[in-house]
């Protein structure tokens, strides 16, 4: 996967590999040792964000970077690595 700066994927929406959205990038968490992204957090979270059962956090909710399939206008998440 290509590089991004970190600031660049702030407030894109986030969609499934199957068309449902699921909010937009609010921050990103890091292991600290590394750089390495672990998750993405959601603001504006849909009903779908919900429904798939992420991981609820007081700022919104966690989507596993492992998830991420493609990185454009908007980011791609496969729902199959949601759950």
């Amino acid at each position: 996967m290509e590089r991004y700066e970190a600031s660049s994927l702030l407030n894109k929406s986030v969609v499934t590999d199957k068309g449902r959205k699921l909010g937009e990038i609010a921050d990103l968490q890091f292991e600290e040792k590394t750089g390495e992204v672990l998750n993405i957090i959601l603001k504006n979270p849909t009903e779908n964000a919900e429904r798939l059962g992420l991981e609820k956090v007081k700022d919104g909710f966690l989507v596993p970077f492992m998830a991420v399939k493609a990185i454009g206008d908007y980011v791609v998440v496969s729902e199959e690595d949601l759950v």
